[in-house]
């Protein structure tokens, strides 16, 4: 089975897609907002030489169903979770771009038990500041614009356009080709509907409200690796200094990179994942240490100061 043939299952009665490869622990690759599994083929078939490597379709993206459902990053992560029990696997490392970053997050802090590792890939979650773009989804009248926006007389020329002119040379469009993607599955009402329903969750016009950073320090009960690209566009590479004072030491910020650094170098990309994986033993849940951590949490966040001495930071 090639790493491009979906599988599909029906969960709470919504068919779910997925892509399923390789043999080996359980790595779960959740993508980003209004992408889809294919953003990791680069790295899927590399992967699943060690792993074995499940790459969903969220609910409301890609092949998936889009009900008028819960878009919520907790029903996110419930979702992951049915999905894995469905599927037999018990235990899994995470591996969360952008807005699966948020959900990955959701997941650890929701279900440990069933959490070996997790790794932050240009997260959500980590700080406000988000691109202007996708903050204007969650503005009133945002649906009716990208509907214009994305109507058949002119969407196949603004795809070919940013495709044209994407290079991974300029800051500026090194995404562009991803994002063309983007824009064009935007051209699906309900794909239009699950996205907003999904931003309104965690942005509002402002940036991102919802943060996972008052809870960071139960990442000593468990390996985190953050990964970022410098030149990220969408969710500034600064997030990844802000997971780094958090208690998130393991930062890794990939040069010449945008907010896809699995595409910019998947090559890469794919031996941080494995190196991670080998170097750090799976977490071990044990409820008296997670209700330990959890009762002194308030009581170190008023008092912690923190420490950049004792990070450590990779430029790779």
């Amino acid at each position: 089975m090639t790493s491009h043939e979906l599988q599909y299952v029906v969960v709470h009665g919504y068919r779910r897609a997925y892509r399923r490869l390789g043999s080996g622990p359980a790595l779960l690759l959740i993508h980003g907002l209004a992408c889809d599994s294919s953003t990791w083929d680069d790295v899927v078939e590399p992967l699943a030489e060690h792993f074995t490597v499940i790459a969903p379709d969220l609910l409301g993206h890609g092949d998936s169903d889009k009900p008028q459902g819960d878009y919520s990053v907790g029903g996110y992560a419930n979702g992951m979770r049915d999905l894995l029990t469905v599927l037999g696997v018990d235990r899994v490392t995470i591996v969360g771009h952008s807005f699966g970053g948020g959900v990955a997050m959701q997941f650890a802090y929701q279900f440990p038990e069933r959490t070996e590792r997790v790794v932050l890939v240009s997260s959500g979650g980590l700080g406000p500041e988000v691109t202007p773009v996708i903050r204007m989804l969650t503005l009133p009248g945002a649906g009716a614009a990208l509907a214009v926006a994305t109507a058949r007389p002119w969407r196949p020329l603004v795809a070919a356009s940013m495709r044209a002119i994407a290079s991974p040379r300029l800051k500026a469009t090194r995404d562009l080709g991803e994002v063309s993607r983007i824009y064009e599955s935007f051209a699906e009402p309900r794909t239009r509907a699950a996205v907003r329903r999904l931003t309104t969750h965690v942005i509002d016009w402002r940036g991102q409200y919802v943060t996972m950073t008052d809870r960071t320090y139960l990442a000593e009960l468990m390996p985190v690796m953050v990964v970022w690209g410098r030149d990220d566009m969408v969710i500034p590479v600064e997030h990844a200094l802000n997971a780094r004072d958090a208690s998130l030491s393991d930062v890794r910020v990939f040069e010449d990179s945008g907010h896809f650094p699995h595409k910019d170098h998947p090559a890469l990309f794919a031996r941080q994942i494995i190196d991670f994986v080998r170097a750090n033993p799976p977490a071990s849940y044990h409820r008296g240490r997670w209700r330990a951590m959890l009762r002194r949490g308030d009581q170190a966040a008023l008092t912690a100061v923190p420490d950049s001495s004792s990070s450590a930071s990779a430029v790779v």
